[in-house]
Parts: structure tokens; sequence; C-alpha cells
């Protein structure tokens, strides 16, 4: 059965989707301006995230292409500590640690994978849109040439398995000039698809879950475990963190060197064509 629509509605339908979704509106019809960035479709050679074993000794994470074949957009700045304010203000999201909303451009931290969750859930009723986390696969390919391949390349040590665990906190914490201070949106630059600051001093906490595999001779998945009360961050290098956690230095990290802080980048869902009409027959008769 074909989906018949009137004209001028398709048009409109048509043109939104042509120009990547309509701008985001708030419940009083007020524009909220949202800087993102369009990623477009394409695949990427990923390493899996997580904790592999193979003949009961930890290894490197396999390799895996991912293809992307639509698009998506994601911010391009992370959540600023003002925007995170307001949701505070509205009574929806808990207040950061150690934030205060002042007028400084600053990335909100101090934030965890539950206040991320908050804060994505309010923006969606907000703007009538759909936002979202990322996953660990999402946000590695729009980290582009700034995700760093967490490989050691290690030979199997069965008289020291500590050498891996030292090995990584050692690649990690060379990576970059340290610098915990949360710096201005846009301090650390865009990269090839067009986000600010990725992989700067503010980690993004993503949808993934820790996982802990076994793999066979040929680097096959045998068995695994997810635990999905840790989950993938984003930032100079991959970490996994407790959901509660707001400071990744306290002692929620569960492997390698602690992230610098913990912030919010979301992605913001592009609605299909039938979607679209729907949301604007439902505005058009309400």
């Amino acid at each position: 059965m074909r989906l018949m629509i009137p004209a001028m509605v398709a048009a409109a339908a048509a043109t939104a989707l042509a120009i990547g979704a309509a701008p985001n509106a708030a419940k009083d019809d007020t524009a909220v301006p949202v800087a993102m960035a369009s990623v477009n479709a394409g695949s990427f050679d990923f390493r899996l995230p997580g904790e592999y074993l193979k003949a009961d000794w930890p290894v490197d994470a396999p390799k895996r292409k991912v293809t992307f074949r639509r698009g998506f957009e994601m911010m391009k700045y992370q959540v600023s500590l003002a925007d995170y304010g307001a949701c505070v203000a509205d009574g929806a999201c808990e207040a950061p640690d150690g934030g205060r909303f002042a007028s400084g451009d600053v990335p909100v931290t101090g934030v965890s994978y539950r206040d991320a969750k908050a804060y994505a859930a309010w923006l969606s009723r907000e703007t009538g849109e759909t936002w979202r986390l990322p996953s660990d696969e999402e946000w590695a390919y729009a980290a582009a040439e700034r995700m760093n391949d967490d490989a050691l390349a290690l030979s199997q040590d069965s008289a020291n398995p500590a050498a891996r665990w030292l090995a990584r906190y050692r690649a990690e914490s060379t990576i970059g000039e340290r610098d915990a201070e949360p710096k201005p949106l846009g301090h650390f630059g865009t990269n090839s698809k067009g986000l600010a600051d990725i992989a700067g001093n503010v980690w993004d906490w993503t949808t993934t879950c820790y996982l802990r595999a076994v793999l066979d001779d040929n680097g096959k998945i045998t068995r695994s475990t997810e635990n999905c009360g840790v989950r993938v961050v984003g930032g100079r290098h991959r970490g996994y963190i407790s959901n509660f956690i707001r400071d990744g230095k306290s002692g929620g990290c569960a492997a390698g060197l602690a992230p610098d802080n913990l912030g919010i980048r979301l992605i913001r869902e592009l609605p299909s064509l039938v979607g679209y009409v729907r949301r604007l027959l439902t505005k058009t008769v309400g």
C-alpha cells in the first residue's frame, strides 16, 4: 500500500530532510542553537573495546571492519556547562561535581553516565527531537584521525602478566600534554569530520558496555561476558568507567590511566521521511 500525503506536507518534509532535519525548537517554539557536525556514511577498521584473552592470557583486541550505511549528526562541541545548567535549573538533571553555572563557555564535567542519559532525555523533551549518547563505534568513527589505537603489540609474558597493564599505563600517559583544566569550547581544534575538541582533555560517555571475551587461535570470539555497569568513554585514549562515577580519577576506571574529565557529546537522530511527516501531521492536528 502506497503512503499518500498532501503535496505541501511532502514538499516540506523533503526540504527539511535535504537540509539535515528541522532546527531545534523548544516547547515555546524558541530556537535552541546546537552546532552540529554531519558525519557521512563510510567504513573503517575498528579495534573492539574491552578485555580479550587467548589461552588464558590478555592480548590485543581484534579489529573488525565497521560500515555505516547512513550518516549521522553529532554535536560539534561537548555540552557546555551553561547548557547543562539549564537542565539542572529545570529539575531534570543533578548538578555536576564542582560545577558552577557561570558564563564561561566550557564543557560540563563531573557528570556520570546516568547524568548524561538524563540530559539527553531532557533535551529530547525540550526540542521535540531525539537525542542520545553515541556508541563506541560511532564515537571512534567520528573521531577519525584523533582516535588512538589502544593495541600494545606485546608478546604474551607468562612470567609477568602485569607487564601488559603497566605498558598500557605508560602508553596512555604519554598521549599529549597533560592538563586537566577544562578549556573553552574549540580550544583543541576541529578534526577532519568537523568535530571540535574530540580527544581533548574531556572524555565523552558512550552507550557501549565493557566486554570480557575469549578468542580462539584465529581471533574469533568464542565466549564473552558483558558488564553494562561499566561503559566505554572516548577521549585521548579509550577508557572504561562505572556508570555512577563522575570523576574518573576517583577510582572508577576499570583499566589503564584514568580520564581527566568526563563530559557529554550527543547524537541527534535524523528522522525518516515517514517519521517526519507523522510529526508534522501531529503538530498540525494538535
